[in-house]
């Protein structure tokens, strides 16, 4: 079901799928695996399974009833291009993407290259409403999505550095739009030091990309552990919430 969305960055979450499997150490400590055990406690249909992948069809007209324009974060609760999800059913999801042109839909994976091959240049093309990320949290999974991502003609491409686990080095931000930070939150958060996101935040904005400091998480800019709520948001002093479209 879509549902209002405590992410900063977006509006509404929709889930015609759930579930997921772990690929890279990125997903050690998955919010939604948690999440999903939580819904299946309380008897939340779709989570029967708990973190099994689930395809729900019927959470495909979602958007189709809603009118007002509205920001969509693509299965914040699984991967959109996870390997057992067939095609024909990204078909059906991205049927009612066009459909919906009064909608933004972001659409964020580890499985670059799954989605570079579902977008198969002459056969099928990312809508102009969609937003195509890739979640890179290190150099040895994280830096090859990029390029992944950037071999898909897309409006707006995004990354997703969250959790943020090592100092990234040189990032190649060719045809990249925008660029979300953020440290893990829970109880067995890894640090991120803030040396490793100012020179992402410096890469940014040499390459006039925008640039979103989501949160610290677990571990605050001082190094010491609190709760996520406690370390906020503030990075060298200021909320930086640059959307794509404010940057020219």
């Amino acid at each position: 079901m879509s549902t209002v969305s405590r992410i900063e960055w977006t509006e509404q979450t929709w889930n015609p799928t759930t579930g997921c499997t772990k690929i890279s150490p990125g997903c050690k400590h998955c919010y939604a695996e948690t999440m999903a055990r939580r819904l299946k406690a309380m008897g939340v249909k779709g989570y029967e399974n708990g973190f099994k992948l689930n395809i729900l069809a019927e959470r495909l007209a979602e958007p189709l009833r809603r009118r007002k324009p509205t920001t969509y974060f693509v299965n914040s609760m699984s991967d959109l291009f996870h390997n057992e999800i067939p095609f024909e059913f990204l078909d059906q999801v991205f049927d009612v993407i066009r459909s919906t042109p009064q909608h933004t839909y972001q659409i964020l994976t580890k499985r670059a290259v799954r989605m570079h091959k579902y977008f198969v240049p002459g056969e099928r093309f990312v809508p102009g409403n969609v937003w195509l990320g890739v979640s890179v949290e290190n150099r040895k999974y994280g830096l090859p999505r990029i390029d992944e991502l950037r071999e898909v003609e897309a409006s707006i491409r995004f990354l997703s550095v969250e959790p943020l686990l090592e100092d990234l080095g040189q990032i190649n931000l060719t045809g990249i739009h925008w660029v979300i930070v953020g440290g893990e939150s829970g109880p067995k958060a890894r640090p991120m030091k803030p040396e490793w996101v100012a020179d992402i935040k410096e890469q940014c904005e040499e390459a006039g990309v925008a640039f979103f400091f989501k949160q610290w998480g677990g571990w605050g800019a001082d190094g010491k552990r609190r709760h996520k709520k406690e370390n906020g948001r503030l990075f060298d002093g200021k909320t930086w919430d640059q959307m794509p479209a404010l940057i020219g």
